[in-house]
């Protein structure tokens, strides 16, 4: 059985627009990276929503370790699905503690008091997202690459079987957009499922099993050396792109130069 599953998804605003998401299908395994890459406006933090149960589609079915999305309550959605939004808002005066706690929300209520074994769930999200030593600042005081690393750490102390996040290295730093990509790959060998978007194709190369191309709505899912290649990248990007082996993994990276005339 796959963690989390869409079948036919198809997605459209209210006002009755071109469907954003078209006939979408999915399968994501226990212990896999699926990364997610496209133009910009093709629907990927769609997508990501509507994985999440944010969203629901209004053809086809979303399931969540088997069982549809929709059907699920709100409570339980939020223990079975970690996420982390492209933009999200944070209350007012928390600490950066006090921000990753809330991933223990779905376990103990809103109000509920945290036990030891919460405790050490956040204790451990803050050290592998590098927060430790900031724990006790306010959250509005940290940087936006320090932010986006707090909302990350409170979905790893969500413990969640699945992770769907939209962007989680943007405004980072090179050596921490690299740590979030080894901790998700990380995540993924202790059993989780795991779901990026990620514009940077090289960490997506890095740290993803398969990678699910969205383009104008349409989904195609492919192992990442069927992606990085110089004529899918002319094709999804409008580039034109150098592509090679890295040293050591062989893994493929790629370097655009210039717009491909069209």
């Amino acid at each position: 059985m796959s963690a989390l599953e869409a079948v036919g998804v198809t997605w459209r605003y209210d006002d009755g627009a071109d469907a954003v998401l078209r006939d979408v299908s999915v399968a994501v395994a226990r212990a896999e990276v699926l990364g997610v890459v496209g133009p910009n406006g093709a629907g990927k933090s769609t997508l990501l929503r509507v994985l999440a149960g944010v969203a629901a589609p209004q053809v086809g079915t979303v399931r969540l370790l088997g069982d549809d999305v929709t059907a699920l309550p709100r409570a339980e959605v939020a223990r079975r699905v970690a996420l982390v939004a492209q933009r999200e808002r944070v209350p007012a005066g928390l600490s950066v503690r006090e921000v990753v706690s809330l991933g223990r929300a779905p376990h103990t209520g809103w109000f509920g008091a945290l036990t030891t074994r919460d405790e050490e769930a956040v204790a451990r999200a803050l050290a592998r997202c590098d927060l430790a030593g900031h724990a006790g600042r306010p959250f509005e005081t940290l940087s936006g690459g320090e932010q986006k690393r707090c909302l990350v750490a409170r979905a790893v102390a969500q413990e969640a079987a699945v992770m769907v996040l939209d962007e989680p290295v943007a405004s980072l730093d090179l050596a921490h957009q690299l740590a979030v990509c080894e901790l998700l790959t990380e995540r993924a060998r202790e059993g989780v499922a795991v779901v990026v978007v990620l514009h940077d194709l090289n960490l997506a190369a890095r740290c993803c099993d398969r990678l699910l191309v969205l383009r104008e709505g349409r989904a195609t899912v492919d192992p990442v050396a069927e992606v990085v290649t110089r004529e899918r990248l002319r094709e999804v990007f409008e580039v034109d792109a150098h592509v090679g082996e890295c040293p050591g993994d062989g893994r493929p990276f790629s370097v655009a130069w210039r717009r491909a005339a069209r």
